[in-house]
């Protein structure tokens, strides 16, 4: 029972969707989704499996550093440590794609177990290092191994589903959209649990948090082995989708991007992982899109990639000096609007 936005039980007020309202608009939410791939073009339906892919991997990060404020460089390793993994298999045992995809995250969890440790000594930058240097290692790892085709990468064959392969941005969608979808309920459920409060508690104050008898190591390797679980998921559907994989697949860019989407979303917020994500997989379109249209665009494709990573960093500096919560502050606001409306002064 609920009287206005007050509860008047603690499963009422931990329930993941509090109000008829939400409820309605997961719906809406969810029509759109299996309607959309019928109506857009191959381009849009391109676009859409790559947002997918990074809100996955975004809210894995978010796990670790949005809610447990343990800061990675790291992200793109471990989606290319589950990349790798569902490579090799796809190719020298042809197990299936779902089979494949989890034992890519499982991968991926190792290697965030392993980077994870000297989190219990170092934190903020110095932890920022660490995850670094396990990128490069990564990166050495898959440049240098027969198994992962050395510098020429793999070549992963498409996914199949009783017979059907999903080789068209058509068919992938219905593989990576869902996909994406439980790892995003999954996450917002863990927050509602005793390990996800754990996480937050060494987010806001960690020897307060061992104090009340929350084993920081323990917990924190946990968080590093879920974030690097997801990344190393998304990265299993990032070989599906491209389906060509390089060492250069996963540059440490690429790892600068995931937590830019986490600052520029809202760092600890669900929504925020899927709109930074969203946000900044659309702004490179938008600026292709841009020099398109002016007049010698073509001369200008060249500078592109610089141009991008230059507003990559003014979105993250204008962020976190005007707006420091976030896109999913925005978006609170915008509804508080509508709430009071139009009685609001």
């Amino acid at each position: 029972m609920r009287i206005g936005t007050l509860k008047e039980t603690y499963l009422g007020d931990a329930a993941l969707f509090d109000s008829r309202t939400q409820k309605g608009w997961l719906i809406v939410l969810a029509a759109a989704l299996v309607l959309f791939p019928f109506f857009a073009g191959s381009y849009w339906l391109y676009l859409a499996c790559l947002v997918a892919i990074n809100v996955a991997s975004a809210s894995g990060l978010n796990i670790l550093t949005g809610y447990t404020g343990l800061v990675s460089l790291g992200q793109a390793a471990f989606m290319g440590l589950g990349a790798y993994t569902v490579a090799v298999l796809e190719i020298r045992l042809g197990t299936p794609f779902l089979l494949n995809l989890l034992a890519g995250g499982f991968v991926a969890m190792l290697g965030g177990l392993v980077v994870g440790i000297p989190s219990l000594r170092v934190k903020g930058l110095y932890l920022a290092i660490v995850t670094i240097a396990a990128s490069f290692i990564a990166h050495f790892l898959f440049a240098n191994f027969d198994l992962t085709g050395g510098t020429a990468g793999l070549t992963v064959p498409p996914a199949q589903i009783f017979g059907l392969q999903l080789d068209t941005s058509f068919k992938l969608y219905w593989l990576i959209v869902p996909i994406t979808a439980l790892m995003l309920l999954g996450s917002a459920n863990l927050f509602r649990t005793r390990i996800g409060r754990a996480f937050i508690a060494i987010r806001d104050r960690d020897i307060s948090a061992e104090v009340l008898g929350i084993p920081l190591l323990r917990t924190k390797l946990l968080s590093f082995g879920l974030s690097s679980f997801y990344a190393g998921v998304a990265g299993g559907l990032f070989a599906y989708f491209f389906r060509v994989i390089t060492p250069e697949s996963f540059p440490l860019s690429m790892s600068i991007f995931f937590l830019a989407a986490i600052i520029v979303g809202g760092m600890g917020t669900q929504l925020g992982a899927v709109l930074g994500a969203t946000f900044m997989t659309l702004v490179p379109e938008a600026l292709k899109l841009i020099v398109d249209i002016m007049p010698g665009g073509a001369s200008f494709t060249v500078f592109l990639s610089p141009v991008r990573t230059i507003v990559f960093g003014l979105l993250i500096i204008g962020f976190l000096v005007f707006e420091p919560q976030g896109l999913a502050e925005v978006w609170r606001r915008i509804r508080r609007f509508f709430h009071l409306w139009p009685f609001r002064t």
